[in-house]
Order: structure tokens, then C-alpha cells, then sequence
């Protein structure tokens, strides 16, 4: 990002973390790039990161101190007034409960956008992106492996987010 880009991020009207949540192929970055520059925001993605500097997308000691890192730059990006979009994936209740009373203590408001799609779609989505060369392969074995992993957010945990703001794309809850 551009440090002009940046400054504009950090004048934005009072910090907000937006949590991007959902297996690969829900549409995550897609959705991460609508809001970044519909806002605007500072878009962190740890795959694009984890590429960026060499790392395997399945190196999971690689994954875990870039997250980390990521969140230590969005904590002081939300200090300093920003909105920050973390597209992790957000797969258990821990995770986003650690994240949300976090960014609340920073005086930011929260929301949590659920990317909610159908397995046949993942597949489907993620069989294209598996075409695309230098692309990570996701295979359906995985994918429904993922599936089991994956803590959706019930509908009482969204009432602890705040609703979305401004007049961005909505993703899903």
C-alpha cells in the first residue's frame, strides 16, 4: 500500500475491525477488495503474506507468525484510528472472541462478516481456483476436512458484533 493510501486509511471516521469469516472459497478476498476501497480500509491477508515472502500456504509455523504479526500491525492500526480488514478465515469461536474484546479494549468497533456458502460452491470455486497455476490445491478431501474443523458463528454470536458499517458490500452472516 501506498503511504498516501495509508494516511487516507488512518483518517477514517473512528476504528473498526471487520473480521472476514468462512472456508476457502467463500469469498473472502473478494470481498476484502470491496470493502478496502468502499470504505476505505487496510486489507491484511495472510495468504497474499504468506506467498508474498515465499512460504508454503500449508506451512503452519509460517501461518501462525505471519497472523500473528498481522494482528500486531492491525492492534496498532486501530490505536491509530484506522478500519482494518483481517481475512484469517476466523474458524473457531475462540479465535474471533480473542479478537473481538481486543479491538473493543482499543476503543474500535467490531463486526464479524460470515461468509456463509454452500460445500457444492466451495467445490465448484475451489476446483477453478486449483486450475489457475501457482494457485494452492484445496481438494475436496480437504475441503470437507476443513468442513469439519470449522466453528460457524450462531446467530447469538453475531448480536456481539456491531452491524456493518457505512454503504460498502455486506457479505453475509
Amino acid at each position: 500500500m501506498d503511504p498516501m493510501r495509508e494516511e487516507r486509511h488512518l483518517r477514517a471516521p473512528g476504528p473498526r475491525l471487520i473480521l472476514l469469516c468462512g472456508l476457502p472459497g467463500s469469498g473472502k478476498t473478494t470481498l476484502a477488495r470491496q470493502l478496502a476501497e468502499t470504505l476505505p480500509a487496510v486489507r491484511l491477508c495472510p495468504d497474499e503474506w504468506l506467498t508474498g515472502l515465499g512460504f508454503d500456504l500449508f506451512d503452519a509455523p509460517a501461518r501462525d507468525r505471519v497472523e500473528r504479526r498481522l494482528w500486531a500491525h492491525a492492534q496498532d492500526l486501530l490505536a491509530a484510528g484506522a478500519v482494518v480488514i483481517l481475512e484469517n478465515g476466523f474458524w473457531d469461536r475462540a479465535e474471533r472472541d480473542e479478537k473481538r474484546l481486543r479491538a473493543r479494549e482499543l476503543g474500535a468497533a467490531v463486526e464479524l462478516r460470515h461468509l456463509a456458502v454452500p460445500m457444492e460452491e466451495l467445490r465448484r470455486r475451489t476446483a477453478l481456483r486449483n486450475s489457475r497455476p501457482g494457485e494452492a490445491v484445496i481438494t475436496p478431501e480437504l475441503l470437507s476436512a476443513y468442513e469439519a474443523e470449522f466453528e460457524a458463528p450462531a446467530e447469538s454470536e453475531h448480536e456481539l458484533f456491531d452491524p456493518p458499517a457505512g454503504r460498502g458490500p455486506s457479505g453475509s452472516r
